[in-house]
Order: C-alpha cells, then structure tokens, then sequence
C-alpha cells in the first residue's frame, strides 16, 4: 500500500495547504484511494474553484428556461411539449496531446451529457482555434481534430450542422476544442442526477473500464511543458459504435419509470459520476468495485475509481427493475452490473475484495471543495488609433477584399465541414458556412437553429467589451436564419487564473456576457470553464465561446444569406461609424493590431435584431447576413459567393473614409436584400422604428463593381476564398 505524502497529493495536482485541508477534514490522512478521489474533485476542472464566485452572477433564468446550471446540460422550452437540451463542453488539453481521440471523446463526452437527460442527440456543432498557420505543428493538429470530430459525429448518426474555426499565434502551445450537442426531449420524460432513497441500487452499464484516461481531469487543469508527450495515457480513447448502442439502449430504458437518476462518466469517471448523484440527493452511495467490469487485468480500486474509459453510465434504479433493465442492455451487446446501493450513510463507502478500501463524507468532496477569491487585474480600455488618409492612399477596395476573403481566419472552411455528416437524420435543412444551422425538428413546422461564436481578439484588447460582443454576435446569427433567441451555452477558454491579469480577462468577460445576456434576455442555461490552457508560462488570448439555440417557429420562414434575385436593392441596417481597430482589415492590410475593440450599444443591438425578425416575419426581405469580421464588403463578398451574383454598389458619399465605411466592424449591423416592390415598405418600417439604414448598392448578374474600380468576377472571389485553406491542407 502507497503511503500519502505531501509530495504525492501535490504530484495529483493538490496544493500544500489544500492536501492539509483534507487531512483536517478527515482527521486523518487519506489513503490513495481517498487522495485521488480527492485530487479528482478538488480539481479544477471538476470544482470550478476559481470561477464559481463569478459564475453565480450569471444571468441563467428565463420564461423558456425549464433547466439552468447545475445539470449535465441546460433545457429550454420550444412549446408542444417539446423541449430542448444542449451544452458546449471544452476537450482542449487531450486535443492538444492526441488530436484525433481528444477530439473525438470531446465529441463523446457532451453527446452523453445530453442523451443522459433523456434527449436524443439532433445536432453537433464545434469550435476549434489553432496556432499560426506557420506553426509546425498547426497543419497535424488540425487534420487530426477534424478527423476525430468527423470520426465520431458521423459514425453515432448525429449531423454536423454549424461551426467555427480560427488561427492565431496565441494557440501554438494550446488548441481550443469545444463541442456542442443538441437533444430533443418531451418535457415530461427530462431525467436528472440527483439520487433518491434509500437501499436502490447502483448500476453500472456500457463499455467495460480500462487503464485509459486516468487523471484526465487533473491533466485538463494543469500547465503544459516540455514534458507533455507524457501525458498521452490521460487522453481517453472512444467508440462511437458502442456509444450509439448505450445511445439506444439507455433511451429505451428512460420509456418507463425504471430510473431514479443517471449520470454520465466523464471527465473524473466513477468517482465525479457517484459522488455528484449521491450529493444532489444528500444520500451516501456504496459501491463494491471488484463488481465493476474491467477490461484489463489487475485494475486496483484507484485505477477504477479515476479511470476515464469512455461510453460509461451510473444509474439509481428502482428496486426491481434490475432485471429488466439488464435484458435492455444485454439485448444492444452491453456491459450491466449492480455495482451498489444508495445509503442514508452520507459517505461514499467503497469496497474491494470485502475490504473497506474508502470512506469519505460526501460533503468533504462537494460542499467543502475549495473556493477562491483569485486577485484580479482590471484591464483600461486601449486608447483610439488615428488612421491617416496616407494609410489608404494606395489601396484598391477589390485587391484589399481579395487578400482579405482569402486570410485565414476568413477564408471558407468548406475543407473542414465536407468532412463531417451534416444531413443525417434528414432534417438538416441550413447547413455549414451559413450564419447558424438548422434542423426541423422532426414531424413537425418547428425548426431549432444553433450556432458557436467566439472573439478572442476582442475580448484580448478589452474583455469587458468582448464577452458583450459574443454573444450579441451569437444573437444576430440565430437572427440572421429567422430563428427567435433564446438561450445560450458556454465555454469559457482562459490561461492560469492564478495570474491576476488571466484572472481579470475571466471576471471581465463574464461581466461582459451577463450584461449583454440580461438585456437581450438571452439567459446562459449550462456551460464549461478550461483554465490553464498554457504552455511554457505563455497563456491564450481569453476565449470564451458561446453556443445560440433560437426557434423558427415554421421552418418554411427559414431565410438564408445568399443573395437571390437581380435587381434587387442592398440595405446595411445600423449605423456605420468606422471602427477599424482589431479589425480584420487593420491585422491583415495596416498590420496594425493594437487598439479598443469595437464598442457595444445593447439597446441597438436588440432595436435592430428585433426589426429584422419583424421584416422576416412580414416576408419583406429576401436575404440577411450580419456584419462582423471584415466589415460590411466581406459581408457582402459572402453573399455574393453563396447566391453566385454580384453586386453593384452605389457611389460612395458618406463623410467617413470609403475604407473605414466599407471594412470596419461596427456591431448591431445587417446586411439585407429587399425586393424593388418592396423598398418603401420596408423604409417605411425602418423610419418608424428609428433603425439607421443606408441604400447601398443593387444585385447585379456575375461580377462586383465598385465605383470607378476593376469589377471582380464573383468566380474569381469564390476562387479567392475557397483555395487558401484547401492548398494549406494539401502542401
């Protein structure tokens, strides 16, 4: 037996005075059973010990809101008693380490997280940022993902419907890999976690349990180094084949009133899955571990109890009910075994060979898990940068789009998405590259759209500013499909909270994405915090990404953003005010990337969602696609490459620079297209409701014609914009 050292709880990731806690707590020293349940919970990954404080200011209740945080996903109400479930999750660190099986049990992990509530899974959607493309490691790190993500996605049957991809220096060291699921579910047959009664019995089904992923929670809150090959045995290795048996088998089982509670084994295993059900019901749990099926030999009670083998469940059944649940699963080709029994003890009791192998209080593990008050930096707002007509005077609007629609972080990702089933099922009815996914829910008018955004460069420059402008952007895209906002789920990408200025970037970006969730009633419903995403002391740019979910309430009002018919007229809704700095137009032309992001006005924000939903609604307009990255003319390039037509834009005559007007990234703007017939109508509207508008431009056949400069060829664009990445992958 391992004597438990000081030396070894902080080789688990423990600090000193928190290994001193628990012996405190304990009175006693742990065993090493105990210290690496310990380890597991008290990490964090598992305990939110350094965000908890500031999550709770979050804004997470609605009129829609059927379940907040707390759970293993969010739930919203989209009427007939349907409801849907969803949750991003971050699979960062294991990416990083093994990108095809980090990316693939990242895609595992957050589907079980939604079928565990009795959901089944309609819908995946990713976001994945990378180092620079000069980087050495960026092109394998990104094939790998997105074949782990394609691997697992499609071989469950679940669609691929929307996504984000970026690049940026800041992620050499450290990729980001978050994924996102959405279920649909009737409101009455939603299943928790939180164990009930006494003496019902602990069932443990799926796959069997082996020596891979262990400490894979404590790996996601470390710091990397030089020695981080080592920590290949953490990453856990999937099967979606077994996952979509435990998929069917444990939605056949949720059909009657067999299960008391169910939780999935993610990241911490049987210890998070049996601690967290039995604290919920304030019960204690009893589990004999010598009954847990074992896939390789001589597993000890530790191994067991941290190991992260992947397609695993823990069920409270009612009693009686064993034998049939265990014809269900024995019929999909699965593990079953009672494994325990709930128990009025209040500890979790674990057993091995009939010895007693731990004994902990259950509160020591949950309400006693460490809570910091981190020290934080409050960041200033960066002074404005003056550009100079000087700075413009050589540029050609047609040769700056180019070099713009062909960067990066622009460019189409049609590489990436043609890799992933997105029409599966068959209701799939947006698909990848527009402004969010849809699908119909099945049988029915309704249609749910989702989408995944993030700003790491904002929220870099001023986070307070950039958590706002997530999720407003999140709020246009659903807008931008005609779909009604209505909750949002978050993954909250950061460095190591233990540096003030990290730990400032994380209270501020939260700030940010309460107040813009407050005003546009738009409540974040569950959600994941990553920390320590660092190599070598050198952290990310702070990244929080928030996942959408809106309604349509008839999937025939659906609109898209490619452009449809010659003739008609160009209308920017919003005012345009010239912001260029973070810019993609200062990075990539100016080389210029300091400067304030720009700034956020919510009561815009809203005011001009809520017309372009009314003028959807009214069927006034034809296409609609936001302004974000690359400004109002990359937003038309955009257009222009999906509906294959192009543009003629008016003569310019606004009193800021054609650059500043044609490539700043002012927010709560959109781009709309409105029938000649039309126009007055909708001017009409606009007027009445006080929205800024500007006319700018008409659709013409193939080519954009900007003032007095050559036309560009939409050919030549959708050229432009398809080859960069597609030559990246292939050299």
């Amino acid at each position: 037996m391992i004597e438990v050292t000081e030396k070894i709880a902080i080789e688990h990731g423990l600090k000193k005075d928190e290994y001193k806690k628990i012996c405190e707590l304990l009175k006693r020293n742990p065993n090493i059973t105990e210290l690496g349940i310990f380890s597991a919970m008290w990490n964090e990954h598992c305990s939110y010990k350094s965000s908890k404080k500031h999550l709770k200011k979050l804004n997470t209740k609605g009129k829609k809101v059927i379940q907040g945080p707390g759970e293993n996903a969010g739930v919203i109400d989209i009427g007939d008693e349907d409801a849907i479930v969803f949750k991003i999750e971050s699979h960062n660190h294991p990416s990083f380490i093994e990108p095809y099986q980090g990316a693939a049990t990242g895609v595992g992990g957050i589907l079980r997280d939604v079928f565990t509530m009795g959901a089944r899974p309609i819908a995946n959607l990713n976001s994945i940022h990378f180092g620079s493309p000069a980087n050495k490691k960026t092109k394998s790190l990104l094939r790998g993902v997105v074949q782990g993500i394609g691997g697992y996605g499609n071989c469950i049957g679940v669609p691929t419907i929307a996504g984000q991809t970026s690049f940026d220096e800041s992620y050499n060291g450290n990729i980001l890999v978050n994924a996102m699921t959405l279920g649909l579910v009737k409101k009455d047959k939603i299943f928790y976690s939180k164990a009930a009664g006494l003496n019902k019995p602990v069932i443990y089904v799926g796959s069997k349990t082996g020596r891979d992923g262990i400490h894979g929670a404590s790996m996601a809150s470390a710091k990397f180094d030089d020695k981080i090959e080592e920590k290949k045995p953490t990453v856990q290795v999937g099967d979606p084949f077994t996952e979509k048996l435990l998929l069917e088998a444990c939605l056949e089982l949720m059909k009657d009133d067999s299960i008391i509670a169910i939780q999935d084994m993610g990241a911490a295993g049987l210890t998070s899955s049996s601690v967290e059900m039995a604290s919920k019901g304030k019960l204690g749990i009893e589990l004999h571990l010598d009954k847990v099926p074992c896939r390789e030999e001589n597993m000890s009670p530790y191994e067991i109890m941290l190991s992260e083998s992947q397609e695993r469940m823990l069920i409270v059944l009612e009693i009686g009910k064993e034998d049939k649940a265990k014809k269900i699963f024995d019929k999909w080709n699965l593990d079953f075994s009672v494994i325990g029994r709930t128990t009025d003890s209040k500890n979790i009791e674990l057993y091995f060979d009939n010895n007693k192998v731990a004994n902990i209080p259950i509160n020591l593990l949950a309400e006693h898990a460490p809570e910091y008050d981190r020290k934080w930096k409050k960041s200033k707002l960066p002074q404005r940068i003056k550009f100079k007509k000087k700075d413009f005077n050589k540029l050609k609007i047609t040769e700056v789009l180019k070099k713009i629609i062909s960067s990066p972080n622009i460019c189409s990702k049609e590489w990436i998405w043609e890799q992933y089933d997105h029409t599966v099922m068959g209701d799939t009815i947006q698909k990848p590259g527009g402004d969010a996914g849809v699908v119909r829910v099945h049988g029915s008018e309704k249609a749910v759209a989702a989408t995944v955004d993030s700003s790491a460069s904002y929220c870099y420059a001023h986070p307070l500013s950039g958590g706002k402008q997530i999720v407003c952007e999140a709020w246009r895209n659903l807008i931008c499909v005609g779909a009604e906002p209505i909750a949002i789920t978050n993954c909250l990408n950061f460095g190591n909270p233990e540096k003030p200025e990290n730990m400032g970037e994380f209270v501020e970006c939260v700030e940010g994405l309460n107040e813009a969730s407050t005003y546009l009633n738009f409540p974040i419903v569950s959600g994941n915090v990553s920390f320590y995403n660092e190599t070598k002391d050198k952290g990310i740019k702070p990244t929080p990404t928030i996942g959408g979910v809106g309604l349509i309430k008839n999937y025939k009002n659906m609109i898209t953003m490619d452009l449809k018919e010659i003739g008609n007229i160009i209308i920017v809704l919003g005012k345009t005010e010239g912001h260029l700095e973070q810019s993609i137009f200062a990075k990539e032309i100016l080389n210029e990337k300091k400067g304030p992001p720009p700034e956020i006005n919510l009561f815009n924000e809203k005011n001009n969602g809520e017309i372009v939903l009314k003028l959807i609604s009214d069927k006034l307009i034809r296409s609609v696609h936001d302004v974000s990255l690359g400004g109002i003319i990359t937003g038309i390039a955009k257009m222009c490459i999906k509906g294959k037509k192009g543009i003629k834009l008016y003569k310019f005559k606004g009193l800021l620079d054609k650059f500043e007007y044609y490539f700043s990234e002012d927010q709560g703007r959109y781009i709309i297209e409105v029938k000649k017939d039309n126009l007055e109508k909708v001017k009409k509207i606009l007027d009445k409701n006080s929205n800024h508008y500007d006319l700018i431009g008409e659709v013409i056949a193939d080519n954009i014609s900007i003032n007095n400069e050559p036309t560009l060829s939409v050919d030549k664009l959708t050229e432009f914009n398809k080859d960069w990445l597609i030559k990246y992958m292939v050299n």
